[in-house]
């Protein structure tokens, strides 16, 4: 491994929680030291350490949506290498996730369709081979015709994997609702291997459960809402709905403390952000 080069180093804790496609019943965490590169992944205690190749890695799952029934700790993620599934929890479980997901998705080529979608109309793009590139809060993909796809996390609104024919053959693919750099709703496909798109997924859903549509707005909020989904201009809100500036002003400002709107800049300048995306495309469902 003369291109192996260290990522993180912290320490934790991290249990075992299927053994061989087994579940474990008398789940004790182990305490220690927790080391990751850019190809393994090692769990150390002074009993001796485990060595987990990168490349083992099926799955991921973040602490956002692992079994919260399982967690003797604040933080954790879950791992499912070839038929066992462990538990991690770092010390920095943020830090840590970044460097793990740099690690396993980082500079890998996929096939990618931008975009595949826009503004809920079905484009003629074609697929093409991308890289991946992982920072703190985006996801970049590096795509062979000289573009390049920036996906801000918090940014997804939803997310679904299917199973569809890429270039003649059946793939995995998965389609990430996020905007564009002029705030239009796009969806672009990315497609690879079962095991690159699950855990990719993983990453992406971060976004999509943190903007869940669970919002309670009153009715005057939704018109609003529903006015900016349609294109209607932040500055044409109040004709178009009827109402008094300040009364708009003032629906602006808790949709915006909801984190369903973002501003964009003074003079009540506003974009609707995924979770809005989210309850207004939900309304045009169900009407």
């Amino acid at each position: 491994m003369s291109d192996e080069r260290p990522l993180a180093d912290t320490q934790g804790r991290f249990v075992t929680v299927v053994s061989n496609g087994r579940k474990v019943n008398d789940l004790e965490w182990q305490s220690g030291r927790i080391l990751l590169s850019n190809r393994r992944l090692v769990l150390a205690t002074n009993e001796g350490k485990r060595q987990i190749a990168l490349s083992k890695v099926r799955t991921v799952k973040n602490r956002k949506n692992a079994n919260q029934a399982m967690a003797a700790v604040s933080g954790y993620f879950s791992l499912q290498v070839d038929s066992d599934v462990l538990l991690v929890a770092p010390t920095d479980i943020e830090e840590f996730e970044e460097s793990l997901y740099t690690a396993l998705l980082d500079g890998q080529v996929v096939l990618v369709k931008h975009p595949a979608v826009e503004g809920g109309v079905v484009q003629d793009a074609k697929w093409g081979k991308g890289r991946i590139n992982i920072e703190s809060d985006h996801l970049g993909l590096a795509v062979a015709s000289g573009s390049f796809v920036e996906v801000e996390l918090e940014d997804v609104g939803s997310v679904s994997a299917r199973e569809a024919t890429v270039r003649g053959d059946e793939r995995r693919v998965l389609e990430i609702e996020h905007t564009d750099d002029d705030g239009t709703s796009v969806q672009t496909y990315v497609s690879g291997t079962a095991r690159h798109i699950a855990i990719l997924e993983s990453l992406v859903r971060q976004g999509e459960l943190q903007n869940a549509t669970d919002a309670d707005l009153e009715q005057t909020e939704m018109e609003v809402l529903m006015a900016l989904y349609s294109g209607v201009s932040p500055f044409e809100i109040p004709e178009f709905v009827g109402m008094e500036v300040e009364e708009v002003e003032a629906v602006f400002d808790r949709l915006v403390e909801e984190e369903i709107l973002r501003e964009k800049r003074v003079r009540r300048d506003v974009r609707l952000k995924a979770r809005g995306r989210n309850i207004a495309s939900d309304v045009i469902s169900d009407q």
